[in-house]
């Protein structure tokens, strides 16, 4: 077994995936578990985390597990610990390093076996190791980063700057594959195995209860809901599909057609509850806040008029690893965003064990695979994700005074654009995004000029990893003719106004063939303009959700989707998100 260390990364749990892709178990283990419980693992892994190592509530962790004989390898924050703790030193790095960056290799030590001498990996750091420990050798640097990778073969004790458990470093599987060489860890996990315990940990938990499950119609909840139904039975499983009013165009009907063939499902229209609910609301956290909760209080109603007893039945969700991540529900996480299914009454529920999540261990690529095996149909587990909160996440609202930013922001990312030949200009608006394992809440890049995609890439990779206060880049399709931000909240007017927009820029997308070519495309409504509001598209790539490059669609695609959202009235301008995540989060909310 391979033991994870948690020291609250965005992408701990990943690490653990990757490893059992490998066909060895790994398990997620707390930072500060203790070396007598770890003396008998073939390997250690040190996850990242949002904290600094140097900090006094840093998480705990016992400096004897450095010292068991075991094979360990440290990520990001772990690399940093290890350096700190054996007598590096470790201090925040001139330049912060989101996204990709390109890896020298000095040393094709055991774990960087089979890499070339340069490498694209993926990086999300502040902190850097700045002088590796006695008997450590540096085995890699970027350009901003003179460690990143260290190791000393003797210990077979290893450090990584970078994520090798992200899709996005092409050769990390491999790294990752090395180390498992070095622990001489065994072969023996397969998927089959875990499905199995995840059936026999339903029927644990349901006990001779029933399960009430509130299904959206996305791969989630759709795969939740068979699952449970299959080890239940149909007699066990309740389906509840609300709607919300924050569905796309057609959806509902969509969903219906698709659920019903699996089991019961009731249907509510609950639209102007959750308007009501979100009236006036400005800020992001308060939306999802206020829409979990109505949510709930649905639930609860439709439960009662249909005569369940309480007593009798359990909440089923659709939950997956990266929403409970997300939203800091592990002991060292940051909070990126709260999901609407960890809202304070539905960490209530799952106090008193009134809650059953069958897929929340999962990222979305592997609960793609559980489709796959219960026999789904290819275009419900290949759909693109779609938030909880559905289009309320994608319709940003503003009291009209947007925020204000310094002068010398604007002065920052004009000259880094100006390298490159680009204007660029602040946005008086905001949006979240994830940085070094943190939630930031920053102001958005505009890009305007004529640029292919590396120049793009490089551009918004230069502009979020200087400039503080920014997490995003867009670049102007269609001209944005003002800047100054709207007074306008969650109205059904707009909703409709994005859901036309939404649907005319996917039926692009599947004109040119290119749905499977992009993980999900959000559509989201900005209020800027003057006459009109903004739309920015934003098409990524990615497997499992927690890390993503913008996609670089074929821009004759990408000017005819811009061309056929400017032709939805009430819409003036378009822009393309060009952020990988990080430093931006997928959705902008």
């Amino acid at each position: 077994m391979i033991a994870v260390l948690d020291f609250g990364g965005q992408y701990a749990h990943l690490i653990a995936d990757r490893i059992r892709r490998l066909r060895v178990y790994a398990e997620i283990l707390p930072s500060d578990a203790s070396p007598r419980r770890l003396q008998d693992v073939e390997g250690i892994v040190l996850s990242g985390g949002p904290a600094s190592v140097y900090d006094p509530e840093a998480p705990p962790f016992d400096e004897e597990v450095l010292e068991l004989g075991v094979p360990v390898l440290g990520i990001c924050y772990g690399h940093q610990l290890m350096a700190y703790v054996l007598g590096g030193e470790v201090r925040p790095g001139g330049t912060r390093e989101y996204g990709v960056a390109r890896l020298q290799v000095l040393e094709e030590d055991e774990v960087l076996r089979g890499l070339g001498p340069s490498e694209t990996v993926w990086m999300s750091h502040g902190d850097q190791v700045v002088r590796v420990p006695p008997g450590f050798r540096v085995l890699a640097r970027t350009p901003d980063c003179p460690v990143a990778a260290m190791g000393d073969p003797e210990r077979k004790l290893y450090g990584l700057q970078f994520h090798p458990e992200v899709t996005h470093t092409p050769k990390g599987m491999r790294v990752l594959d090395n180390f498992l060489e070095v622990c001489g860890a065994r072969r023996t996990w397969d998927m089959e195995r875990f499905l199995e315990g995840i059936e026999e940990e339903i029927r644990r938990k349901v006990g001779g209860r029933k399960v009430f499950l509130l299904v959206s119609g996305g791969v989630d909840s759709t795969v939740s809901f068979v699952l449970l139904t299959k080890v239940l039975g149909k007699d066990r499983v309740y389906g509840l599909f609300v709607d919300n009013g924050f569905l796309r165009k057609g959806e509902r009907e969509q969903v219906e057609g698709t659920l019903g063939t699996f089991g019961r499902v009731h249907t509510v229209d609950a639209s102007e509850d959750f308007l009501r609910a979100v009236e006036g609301v400005v800020d992001p956290e308060e939306k999802r806040r206020r829409i979990g909760e109505t949510f709930v209080r649905v639930m609860r109603r439709e439960a009662d008029a249909l005569g369940l007893n309480p007593e009798e039945w359990v909440l089923g969700q659709g939950t997956i690893y990266p929403d409970t991540i997300e939203s800091g529900g592990t002991r060292n996480s940051a909070v990126i965003k709260t999901h609407h299914n960890r809202v304070e009454a539905i960490k209530r529920l799952l106090e008193e064990g009134r809650v059953v999540e069958p897929l929340s261990q999962l990222y979305k690529d592997e609960v793609r695979r559980v489709g796959e095996r219960l026999g789904l149909p290819e275009d419900v587990v290949w759909r693109h994700p779609f938030p909880g909160p559905g289009l309320a996440v994608r319709v940003l609202c503003s009291d009209g005074k947007g925020f204000p930013f310094p002068e010398e922001l604007s002065e920052g990312v004009e000259k880094v654009a100006d390298k490159f030949g680009l204007e660029a200009e602040v946005l008086p608006i905001r949006s979240v995004g994830v940085q070094g394992d943190f939630r930031t809440y920053a102001h958005p890049v505009l890009i305007s000029g004529e640029a292919d995609w590396g120049t793009l890439e490089e551009v918004s990779t230069s502009i979020t990893n200087s400039v503080e206060g920014v997490n995003r880049v867009v670049w102007e399709l269609t001209p944005l003719k003002a800047r100054r931000p709207m007074r306008a909240t969650l109205t059904r007017e707009r909703l409709d106004l994005l859901r036309e927009a939404d649907f005319r820029a996917h039926e692009v997308l599947r004109g040119w063939g290119l749905e499977r070519e992009v993980w999900q495309m959000p559509v989201v409504l900005v209020p800027l303009g003057d006459g009109g509001e903004t739309v920015v598209l934003r098409p990524v790539c990615s497997q499992e959700a927690m890390t993503a490059q913008f996609a670089k669609l074929p821009l004759e695609a990408v000017h005819e989707m811009a061309e056929a959202v400017l032709s939805v009235p009430g819409v003036g301008a378009v822009l393309y998100d060009v952020t990988h995540k990080p430093p931006g989060t997928i959705e902008w909310e």
